[in-house]
């Protein structure tokens, strides 16, 4: 065993010395990038490592991760550890995927609770960075851990549920993995559903209009409102006993006409508004069946840039209107459209979502198109509605203005440095974020 751990840094040392995230505009060239296979190795490499950062699969949009140090994978610890049948939970290793989560829990006869629209990151990063779907009801993924494993900076591992250090567990679940190394995660599941998925086109003052009573009839429910167009895509989900649907695949496919309108917008921003307009004929009323897992995640092959904050629940549709009224008259066309979800409050300190049932609304710019002048003009609105920004997504806010948003973000700090007092697990960004005046 000795040898084997003594060998860890350089035997799991990956080739590649660049690392980018999923869109690749963040970017950073690690002294190393490690994937250790036992947690032991792991443990070895957080005690003999100066700095370190733990990467998902890099779908965050800000610099969360980059590192000129060591970049750590955990994608070799993954799986299910146990399983209480009893209460639907499971202890999931943190590296665990959410898209092999599924087939993980299957035998189980479970399912998480909640998912989002994207199935590709690590259950620890989802969870590190208050990653949500939709729904008036529903917590964000980091609501429905029950208990972690966290391993520090001085190589101990630390059990953390609100009975044995509560206050981790209470700051932990939404960390930014600046803590430690979330090496287990205990998830609070539901047994095994299916749900119905529609989607329909829908004019933008019904939805206006019907919105505070639809939400309270579907499990689940999210906009997507264009901005040069009088119409948008309204997706709702809700448990049914029905017989499976399974989704087809169009052709061209969605993904294939959002880049290619995503493509002549960039070439051509005068076409926006009548690409847009064309709504009715891309999108058609459609309705599928099947297991949850598979209903919630929606294939994301268009590579874009993303912006999201979340806004008091009372104040979510005047944004929504202000956000696309300056979309509408901004020089920075995007054909993606504005995404609009519910997510009801937690008690996690640095949660978007701390004692506030929100409405998350979301800004996407194409990848190939230069996202900061488009961001900039809308940023300004939702942080006047109250916005928190969305920690893996765009946003310009730092530890000043942060502060005043989180009423528990003192009280993180002095918690963080007390488990990391040589910020082992700080990367410049981090550092700006949380101790910038």
């Amino acid at each position: 065993m000795n040898q084997l751990i003594n060998q860890a840094p350089n035997k799991h040392k990956l080739n590649q010395q660049k690392w980018n995230n999923w869109s690749g505009y963040q970017q950073s060239h690690p002294e190393q990038i490690l994937k250790p296979e036992s947690l032991d190795e792991l443990k070895y490499i957080v005690q003999t490592q100066a700095k370190i950062r733990v990467v998902g699969a890099g779908h965050s949009f800000t610099p969360l991760v980059a590192t000129d140090a060591t970049l750590l994978s955990l994608d070799c610890l993954s799986g299910v550890d146990q399983v209480n049948t009893e209460f639907a939970q499971a202890s999931i290793w943190a590296g665990t995927r959410l898209f092999n989560l599924g087939q993980y829990l299957e035998p189980m006869q479970q399912s998480l609770m909640q998912q989002g629209d994207i199935d590709q990151q690590s259950l620890a990063g989802a969870v590190s960075t208050g990653t949500h779907g939709t729904g008036v009801g529903l917590h964000c993924i980091s609501g429905y851990v029950q208990a972690f494993e966290l391993l520090t900076a001085s190589g101990e591992i630390l059990h953390c549920n609100r009975h044995e250090n509560p206050d981790i567990f209470v700051a932990g679940r939404v960390s930014l993995g600046s803590l430690g190394v979330l090496t287990k995660i205990t998830m609070q599941n539901k047994p095994r559903y299916k749900l119905k998925e529609q989607v329909r086109l829908c004019a933008v003052k019904d939805f206006i209009q019907n919105i505070d009573q639809w939400k309270a009839q579907h499990r689940h429910i999210e906009c997507f409102a264009f901005s040069h167009a009088d119409k948008l895509i309204l997706k709702t989900l809700d448990i049914t006993e029905d017989e499976i649907q399974p989704r087809t695949e169009s052709w061209p496919s969605e993904d294939t006409l959002l880049t290619l309108c995503c493509e002549l917008t960039k070439s051509f921003p005068a076409l926006n508004p009548k690409l847009q307009k064309l709504l009715g004929v891309f999108i058609k009323p459609s309705t599928f069946v099947d297991w949850s897992g598979k209903i919630f995640p929606t294939p994301r092959e268009t590579k874009f840039n993303e912006m999201e904050y979340q806004i008091p629940v009372e104040l979510g549709v005047e944004c929504l209107q202000a956000v696309l009224a300056a979309l509408k008259n901004s020089k920075a066309q995007t054909f993606f459209p504005v995404e609009f979800r519910f997510v009801k409050g937690d008690d996690i300190w640095l949660s978007p979502f701390y004692q506030r049932d929100s409405i998350s609304i979301s800004v996407h710019q194409y990848y190939k198109q230069a996202p900061r002048q488009l961001f900039d003009e809308v940023e300004s609105i939702l942080q006047h509605y109250q916005g928190r920004p969305h920690w893996g997504k765009m946003h310009s806010m730092a530890a000043t203005q942060l502060k005043t948003l989180y009423p528990k973000w003192d009280a993180f700090m002095q918690l963080r440095e007390r488990l990391d007092p040589s910020r082992k697990f700080l990367n410049p960004y981090l550092e700006k974020l949380f101790l910038s005046d």
